[in-house]
């Protein structure tokens, strides 16, 4: 029985340095992982600059192996701690760990000129561990929600965009000729949505006056149509802040419940919101 309390009792306090920021080693643990993950991106960034691999391969290696095995201890020691391991390995956050700690080892395991490409690829999905800095972000659960309160109108603003474009790509097609670039209806398209962006590589150009006058009205649209998915996003997103703010008088730790993981319970809670079991 008093086996059991110690195994529990250091199991508690991984769990709370890894999954908690209200302690100081939760901190600590969290400034470390952060240091880690922009050293990794970093590293990944110079390992393809050719002219740097061919001189510092190995200290770039080194430092490779060294924040690889960091990440594998974390992704053991997260399983540990937690009651139910499978509802953080299928999480977004689980499965991105995941995906960023194992490219290192498949590149060793799948080693061999046939699958030389391959193993490039899976070494490039290091980069997947600057996703893990968005659980460091108070805000990107706010933006979260704001995107999702506005789905249903940015997904109409899209509709009407894309109706947009083909009306607009399919008359630049009758103005215009081939030589100019408009061979086809859906290169006219594309030339309408490049335009309509404000992006412009100007690898497809008007030359009839009518043409010219069409795409100065679609530039001109152009601008006029990008501050509405920002102006719908804000809005939510101040709303919702706004709903934060009155509700952060009972909802302002970062404990993490032992069994599911869940966060962002209240002050007064005792028992996990989402799975019911003891904080």
């Amino acid at each position: 029985m008093k086996a059991h309390r110690v195994h529990s009792g250091w199991k508690n306090t991984l769990h709370e340095i890894i999954y908690e920021a209200d302690t100081p080693l939760g901190k600590l643990f969290d400034l470390v992982l952060i240091i880690l993950i922009v050293l990794s991106v970093v590293l990944v960034m110079l390992e393809s600059v050719k002219e740097i691999d061919m001189h510092y391969h190995k200290t770039l290696l080194t430092l490779e192996w060294v924040v690889t095995i960091f990440f594998t201890l974390e992704y053991i020691a997260r399983l540990v701690s937690i009651k139910k391991p499978w509802k953080y390995v299928f999480s977004f956050y689980g499965i991105i760990d995941f995906v960023s700690t194992i490219p290192l080892y498949l590149s060793y395991i799948l080693a061999g000129s046939q699958v030389l490409l391959a193993v490039r690829a899976f070494r490039l999905l290091r980069i997947f561990r600057i996703l893990k800095l968005v659980k460091f972000m108070g805000e990107a659960s706010q933006l979260k929600a704001a995107l999702k309160a506005s789905r249903a109108k940015i997904a109409v603003f899209i509709y009407v965009v894309l109706i947009l474009s083909v009306i607009m790509g399919t008359v630049m097609y009758l103005i215009e000729s081939d030589e100019a670039g408009f061979t086809s209806i859906p290169r006219s398209i594309y030339w309408t949505i490049v335009t309509l962006t404000t992006v412009g590589y100007g690898d497809i150009a008007p030359q009839t006056n009518l043409g010219q006058f069409l795409a100065t009205v679609i530039m001109i649209l152009g601008y006029g149509i990008i501050a509405v998915p920002t102006g719908i996003v804000t809005v939510e997103f101040s709303r919702h802040k706004k709903g934060q703010t009155a509700a952060s008088v009972v909802h302002t730790n970062t404990q993490a419940c032992p069994s599911c993981s869940a966060e962002g319970h209240r002050d007064d809670a005792t028992n996990c919101y989402n799975c019911g079991d003891l904080l």
